[in-house]
């Protein structure tokens, strides 16, 4: 349990660390960048080296971690680019829905079975996300022009990307990922990132729509540390579970949906309409059902 508690704990700093990057004029981008780097560098530490090579990259799993990569660099983007066009309360639901992707492949795939009260945790869990996600009506009446056909289709790539990224996740560490390749793998999906959002930052840093500031960089380390062993812990979480991953990945993302609320309802004096606290109340019940509906 204590792997499920990091998880939650260290995913929730993220999403509200990006609300303070917002209030102090941090560049989001930038500082995810800086944020993977963080991670390559906080994972060598913790591995006593820097363990991708010639040898690693001929593995089976290496190209997975670098799939793992492009759907962070991919996810991370398309969270801000939907959050500014539509809503954040859009990409928050969008994102957190996700979880029923890698529980019907889970299903599919492994043969898990989501029936009777599990079933019945599985969906009220989607109900929960929406109640608690939902804005209250004056944010809702947003001063946006109508939208572009193209932008309708962001959150259902975000849905559909951040369900494949933790369903990839997921498949890995039950496939390829020991004890002993568990930093490597973590490592080379942080260095695929860092590659692809460092040349993309590099190319913007020279065509002067991106400019250096150490503020920048600062985010992208207080978020980069965290952020490895967020991963860390789910992936743990997700080799020694006691529940069937169908179970798992919807406890951790309502574990998170849940906290990250209740921390910004105290920290951020964030206000909470009846519906949210409805939505709240629905998440703690998701996951009694989901984690515990089988012995029901």
């Amino acid at each position: 349990m204590l792997y499920l508690l990091g998880s939650i704990i260290l995913t929730s700093y993220l999403t509200l660390a990006f609300k303070m990057c917002e209030r102090y004029g941090v560049s989001i981008f930038q500082a995810i960048v800086f944020n993977y780097i963080t991670c390559v560098i906080t994972g060598s530490v913790v591995n006593g080296s820097f363990p991708v090579n010639a040898e690693v990259m001929q593995t089976p799993w290496f190209r997975w971690a670098c799939v793992m990569g492009v759907l962070f660099v991919s996810i991370f983007n398309v969270v801000g680019i939907t959050a500014q066009k539509i809503s954040v309360a859009v990409a928050s639901v969008a994102n957190k829905l996700s979880l029923i992707i890698p529980v019907v492949l889970s299903v599919y795939l492994y043969n898990e079975t989501v029936a009777g009260w599990k079933l019945v945790g599985v969906l009220l869990a989607l109900l929960a996300v929406v109640l608690t996600c939902y804005p209250q009506q004056k944010n809702t009446e947003a001063h946006h022009p109508a939208h572009r056909k193209w932008e309708y289709f962001l959150p259902l790539i975000l849905f559909v990307g951040s369900g494949l990224l933790d369903a990839l996740i997921n498949h890995v560490q039950k496939t390829y990922v020991t004890d002993a390749n568990y930093n490597a793998y973590l490592i080379s999906g942080f260095l695929s990132a860092g590659t692809i959002g460092t040349t993309i930052l590099l190319v913007q840093y020279f065509r002067g729509k991106q400019q250096f500031s150490l503020k920048n960089l600062l985010a992208g380390i207080l978020i980069g540390i965290p952020n490895y062993f967020s991963i860390w812990c789910l992936v743990r979480f997700l080799k020694e579970s006691p529940w069937q991953s169908s179970a798992s990945i919807p406890v951790n993302n309502m574990g998170i949906v849940l906290f990250s609320s209740l921390v910004a309802w105290l920290l951020f004096k964030e206000k909470l309409s009846r519906l949210n606290w409805v939505g709240i109340a629905l998440s703690l019940l998701a996951i009694y059902l989901i984690a515990f509906g089988d012995t029901l």
